[in-house]
């Protein structure tokens, strides 16, 4: 691969989560106070510096109008713009004093020890972008959702709930909801519960910090899919907990493995419908397997079912909380991704000896989930606005899957082997011989795409090359004009 035109300034890459203009400025600007810049350097101009970093001369303006405000810059007439001799000690002040404030929280500060070990992987990720993210994994069809009609049921909500705000409500959740889900993932799930064992959450995160809060100790031993969902591990280990990651073959995560060599483990995490993020599907054999050795070792099973209404042409293994007869299994599901991600309300069916622990887990964490929100998924669910939602979701990303897939065969063959799957809402492709993740993953910035490495889920690293493609929330002509974009930007760099 040719070099690219910003290895001459190998520190402007810009980062992820902010608007191009605002992360160009901060790149530049870091770089002038650690020293990187020197005192008296001149940079491109604006035009080359556009065509090095792919973005707008626009966004290159702004950003060097408010350095040259800021003091950090100086322009030399006839000549260009340069790094200025003398930077203000202030400003300099300021970035010493926030690197030591931030040395001094991990360091000195009496804090959990279990929580400052992951503010290194909290650093690392912005939250501060609110533009689209193309090809974000995670993210469901949002161009789809009903807006209007769920404006109307939550006006309903509020219009009724008169009478019920400021009085005490069960941690567990609405019961109207609480029944409404009960049914839905019977007929759906096959699961085996009933509304008691329902408890609404604020999406899976918290199920899974509630499982965590209510039944681990630091120093126990939960197995989790290598590779597997990060924030499920990072809530693990926030807690103190030593996490075995657990590999998979062709009948899904390896039971066996678990089993024979992790017997002391407490708890196995796993997404067995679909898993994540490889989307291999768990045999009915292990399933057994697995549920026959919780129940003789009184051990406990979270089931993420978190993609199993995302599935094209074939029906989905029973759950394994269906199959469970010794009520082992904690299942959690979501509704952010056929809802959209601002919607924060899962749900999870807990065993029924643990109804009365989970709701005082509950209950201690946040007292209760959003009560409107909850009235109106009631009547979204009941009138069976949600039932036709689903279909219409799965027949639209199920539609935007092959377009992508025949997006990246045609213009990526060369890069990428596309890896089949018949559910989820998101693609794994595998990087060809001489491509790196961190190399493929450069271009997709350059891009202006958030294209994740699939090194970012694993503990261990034994996994092949590979990255992972959203699609769902993405038009066709979208997903086709952003792939052949990519094709250009990598085409470009050889050149």
């Amino acid at each position: 691969m040719a070099t690219s035109p910003s290895a001459y300034f190998p520190h402007l890459i810009l980062p992820k989560g902010q608007q191009i203009k605002d992360g160009l400025y901060c790149i530049l600007r870091d770089a002038i106070l650690e020293g990187r810049l020197s005192a008296g350097t001149k940079l491109p101009s604006s035009r080359a510096l556009a065509e090095m970093m792919s973005i707008s001369r626009n966004s290159v303006l702004a950003a060097l109008e408010r350095l040259l405000d800021e003091g950090y810059l100086v322009t030399k007439p006839s000549s260009g713009t340069y790094v200025a001799d003398i930077i203000p000690d202030q400003l300099i002040q300021i970035q010493n004093d926030r690197r030591q404030a931030i040395y001094q929280s991990t360091q000195t500060l009496n804090i959990n020890p279990h929580i400052a070990n992951l503010l290194p992987h909290w650093h690392q990720q912005s939250f501060s972008n609110q533009e689209k993210k193309m090809f974000h994994i995670g993210v469901g069809c949002m161009d789809l959702f009903p807006h209007q009609l769920w404006g109307k049921l939550l006006g309903r909500a509020w219009r009724q709930s008169y009478y019920q705000l400021g009085q005490f409500h069960d941690p567990r959740g609405y019961l109207p909801l609480r029944q409404a889900i009960c049914q839905y993932v019977q007929s759906t799930r096959g699961l085996n519960c009933n509304e008691e064992q329902i408890l609404i959450v604020n999406g899976t995160q918290q199920a899974i910090h509630l499982a965590a809060y209510a039944l681990l100790q630091p120093h126990d031993q939960v197995c989790l899919d290598e590779p597997g969902y990060d924030s499920a591990l990072h809530i693990f280990r926030s807690f103190g907990v030593t996490v075995q990651p657990i590999e998979s073959d062709d009948e899904g995560m390896k039971i066996p493995e678990i089993i024979q060599h992790h017997a002391a483990s407490k708890l196995v995490y796993t997404a067995p419908s679909h898993q994540f993020p490889l989307g291999g599907t768990l045999s009915l054999a292990r399933r057994f397997a697995l549920l026959d050795w919780a129940a003789q070792q009184q051990k406990w099973i979270f089931e993420d079912d978190y993609n199993s209404e995302f599935r094209y042409g074939t029906h989905p293994i029973q759950a394994l909380q269906g199959l469970d007869q010794q009520q082992r299994v904690i299942y959690a599901g979501t509704f952010s991704k056929m809802m959209f991600p601002e919607f924060r309300l899962g749900f999870m069916v807990v065993p029924e000896a643990l109804i009365d622990t989970f709701s005082l887990a509950k209950y201690y964490t946040d007292t209760r989930s959003s009560y409107l929100e909850q009235v109106a998924l009631t009547e979204f669910i009941k009138d069976g606005h949600y039932a036709r939602h689903v279909r219409k979701v799965r027949k639209a990303c199920y539609e935007r899957q092959q377009v992508l897939i025949a997006a990246i065969q045609r213009h990526l063959s060369d890069v990428l082997n596309v890896q089949p799957t018949d559910s989820g809402i998101h693609l794994v492709c595998w990087l060809k011989e001489h491509w790196t993740e961190q190399d493929f993953i450069a271009q997709c910035i350059q891009a202006d795409l958030s294209v994740q490495p699939l090194s970012r889920y694993c503990q261990t690293s034994s996994q092949k090359a590979a990255v992972l493609f959203g699609y769902a929330a993405h038009t066709l002509d979208e997903i086709k004009e952003h792939i052949e974009k990519l094709a250009r930007q990598i085409q470009k760099d050889k050149i």
